[in-house]
């Protein structure tokens, strides 16, 4: 897939990057947003507008989450097996949207 490097930095301007650590919960996912754990080995923490989940592209990054978790998470939330570039790339083109 060819991506425009300014649109992973916008996606990356748009998205609250943080370290998933047991510290971090619930308290720090504004309203109105979602916190997923995103990556295939080293799972990296973001928060989502909630209106991402009715998009074709992201349902299909969930559908992998189905396949690979089923409803149990690991990281205690919502898992996305995927590489960080890719989900990156799903969220800058949901993002311009």
């Amino acid at each position: 897939m060819g991506f425009r490097l300014s649109a992973i930095v916008r996606a990356k301007q748009v998205l609250q990057l943080s370290p998933s650590t047991a510290s971090q919960g619930a308290s720090n996912v504004p309203k109105g947003c979602l916190a997923v754990y995103v990556g295939e080995i080293q799972k990296k923490r973001f928060v989502i507008p909630i209106s991402y989940l009715n998009q074709p592209n992201f349902q299909e990054l969930l559908s992998q989450a189905e396949e690979e978790f089923g409803y149990v998470h690991p990281m205690g939330g919502l898992t996305i097996p995927c590489r960080e570039d890719i989900f990156l790339a799903v969220i800058s083109c949901l993002s311009q949207s």
